[in-house]
């Protein structure tokens, strides 16, 4: 499987597979929902972009067999939290830059930082149905939005 920062065509290959829902699973990592995320805001502003990714992950998710329940699968406080963190840092780089270049140091930026949202809240935000359903705020260290 080709990484889909590669390169456009891979970028446009593995959007159209995750739209249609057969990107394998076992390739739906951190890094692959950091690559769609950033792409889906180079796109858009940060809630057209937001609006298209909680419907997407919620249909991925079931195309592959999963279920969105309070203990599974979509959490919107945590897809909100990434997509202010990535967009603050899309809109940082030097203008000019090329979609798949701004999708790719989103990548190498955020594609092994799973855990970068533990700092902000001060307690388990993964084990809270309610934050799993709705934006719950941090409340150590405030998430532009």
């Amino acid at each position: 499987m080709r990484d889909p920062a590669e390169s456009e065509s891979a970028l446009d290959e593995f959007l159209r597979a995750f739209e249609d829902g057969t990107y394998p699973k076992q390739h739906w990592t951190h890094r692959a929902h950091v690559i769609m995320a950033a792409a889906r805001l180079a796109a858009s502003d940060r809630y057209a972009a937001l609006a298209l990714v909680r419907r997407q992950i919620r249909a991925y998710n079931e195309a592959q067999g999963g279920e969105n329940t309070e203990t599974s699968g979509y959490h919107e406080t945590l897809t909100v939290f990434w997509l202010a963190v990535i967009d603050d840092f899309l809109r940082a780089l030097p203008a000019g830059l090329s979609r798949i270049e701004r999708v790719r140091r989103a990548a190498d930026e955020f594609g092994t930082q799973s855990g970068l949202f533990k700092g902000y809240w001060s307690f388990d935000i993964t084990a809270s149905a309610e934050a799993r359903r709705e934006w719950t705020p941090p409340d150590r260290i405030a998430l532009r939005w």
